[in-house]
């Protein structure tokens, strides 16, 4: 075994756990702890054929919504495509240490957004879906997450339950695939990626199982709450130590991201548990069981 192995079964196990869970979070809790031990280079590949599969059998599931939301995820699949090729040509030439760098500050406002639980419903649709789509591609082909803001996206649009799980499945099939694709054109399938998916594949066949059984116990909200604020600690962490690698900021001070963040979150955390929980959510069923579980990431 590799002296990364072990890690890298047990943060994708935790990423599987919180997909199953919540339906998404793979990916943004994979990658920013997989980044502090690998490079975007090696691991993105393997990631990405990965959630071919998985987005494919979450399409599956819920293909009877398919032919009430294809129309409406059209605009946000055609923009993927030039963003995938941007973000790929970015991926190939950018050097490691700079690209981890870029990934974390991409993360980083993401991850507040969702967790300070902004909303904010786009009225118009088909203009807007092209360019999200295309600033969706870049965030997928450099960083394979893009789960959180396609989730707050299509949330805001007010789509039915298995209508939102659709959608999801057919931009994130979509983004996955055509990433595939364009890492293939590009020669990043090397066997040190390839060589990761017998280490990620059995996390994700346990994990998920485990997130569903969680949380049938614990409120959804809650859970994704504590998830996203352990997220932004963890990413706060991987970019003060990328600044401090690459001499951007010397010392200690590197580190002042990850007290910020940590100050911004603690805000955060304080407000979302003084709010009182609506009645209707205390006593509402898991929104994800174990054969929906498997969303974005």
């Amino acid at each position: 075994m590799s002296d990364y192995a072990i890690n890298l079964i047990l943060v994708t196990l935790l990423g599987a756990t919180v997909n199953g869970a919540l339906g998404y979070g793979f990916s943004s809790i994979t990658v920013p702890l997989a980044l502090l031990f690998l490079s975007n280079r090696v691991l993105n590949p393997a990631l990405v054929l990965i959630e071919v599969a998985l987005n494919a059998y979450v399409l599956f599931v819920n293909r009877a919504s398919i032919p009430a939301v294809w129309r409406r995820m059209l605009p946000i699949v055609l923009g993927l495509a030039p963003g995938i090729i941007v973000g790929t040509l970015i991926i190939s030439h950018v050097s490691p240490a700079w690209m981890k760098l870029g990934t974390f500050i991409v993360l980083l406002p993401l991850i507040i957004v969702q967790a300070a639980g902004y909303r904010r419903p786009i009225q118009s649709e088909r203009s807007a879906g092209l360019v999200f789509g295309g600033g969706l591609g870049v965030l997928y082909s450099v960083t394979t997450i893009s789960g959180p803001p396609l989730a707050v996206v299509l949330s805001n649009q007010g789509l039915a339950k298995r209508e939102f799980r659709a959608g999801l499945g057919i931009v994130r099939l979509a983004e996955s695939t055509l990433t595939a694709l364009a890492y293939y054109w590009t020669g990043m399938f090397t066997a040190t990626s390839l060589g990761l998916i017998p280490y990620i594949l059995p996390s994700v066949v346990i994990g998920v199982p485990i997130g569903a059984f969680v949380i049938r116990h614990i409120r959804t909200e809650t859970f994704r709450r504590l998830c996203m604020s352990f997220d932004a600690w963890i990413v706060a962490f991987g970019c003060s130590t990328v600044l401090r690698e690459l001499r951007l900021i010397d010392g200690p001070a590197a580190y002042s991201v990850l007290a910020i963040v940590s100050a911004i979150d603690v805000v955060l955390l304080v407000r979302f548990f003084s709010t009182p929980t609506p009645p209707s959510l205390r006593t509402a069923p898991p929104a994800y069981s174990a054969t929906t579980a498997l969303g974005p990431s």
